[in-house]
């Protein structure tokens, strides 16, 4: 049985992997667009949703429409005010 031999701890360096930036930019892409997409879809369905049991047809389609749209709007600015602070 043969052991490697250990560098001492000092130098020992750990370098960023060259993946590392781009992984970060894949899922911040990923973290931005479900923050775009899943309230405004959400809201799209629920006023559909609305306007069929309500009978309003088209009113709670627009308004959770431009609901969902405005919380994508705050969660992403909710985000990029985070990505500055760091």
């Amino acid at each position: 049985m043969s052991t490697s031999p250990r560098l001492p701890k000092e130098s020992q360096t750990t370098s960023p992997s060259p993946l590392a930036a781009p992984m970060i930019l894949v899922v911040t892409a990923l973290d931005t667009t479900w923050r775009a997409f899943v309230p405004t879809i959400g809201g799209t369905f629920a006023g559909i949703g609305l306007d069929r049991v309500l009978g309003t047809s088209p009113w709670a389609l627009i308004v959770c429409l431009i609901g969902g749209t405005a919380l994508s709007v705050f969660l992403i600015a909710r985000q990029l005010m985070a990505v500055r602070k760091k």
